[in-house]
């Protein structure tokens, strides 16, 4: 099971709204100079991610909780989401060339399979989103801030 920590923004009638940081390991790699990870992440958002939970347990903002999800669930989800454009693009330009037998039809075919297969992509996201196994469970809620209070004691030092 894939983990996360998640803090609470609001919680209205059993759904909480949560908010995730994204976290990359670029800061603990000897190879960040030279990593096209790196340079993605530095193009990509860099604020975090809102999303809505069920949640039977009321819930105060600001309250730490972790998420879990399957990690089955998590790879068949990209298997659909980066293999379903490529086999569009393959698809097409195989096509395209078959029917035209130029290289320019090839590439209209790949471009519009490709584009056809990130829609197939996300036709399918939202047919198997909503099932159970898709989505992220509360494996753990922390206190909440104000249910933790920290005391200091003077000490009694004699000089």
């Amino acid at each position: 099971m894939m983990r996360e920590w998640a803090t609470v923004v609001s919680w209205h009638q059993g759904v909480a709204t949560l908010h995730t940081e994204a976290k990359t390991t670029c800061n603990s790699c000897s190879a960040r100079k030279g990593c096209g990870s790196q340079m993605l992440n530095k193009l990509g958002p860099k604020d975090a991610h809102v999303m809505q939970v069920k949640s039977e347990q009321v819930l105060q903002p600001g309250q730490r909780i972790e998420l879990g999800i399957e990690e089955s669930s998590l790879l068949s989800s990209a298997l659909m989401v980066y293999i379903t454009p490529l086999l569009g693009l393959f698809i097409g330009a195989g096509l395209f060339q078959y029917w035209f037998n130029t290289d320019l039809a090839s590439a209209a075919g790949a471009l519009m399979g490709g584009v056809s297969g990130f829609f197939v992509a996300k036709c399918l996201s939202k047919l198997v989103g909503d099932k159970h196994a898709f989505q992220p469970i509360i494996l753990t809620v922390a206190l909440g801030p104000d249910q933790l209070r920290v005391e200091s004691i003077p000490s009694s030092h004699s000089s």
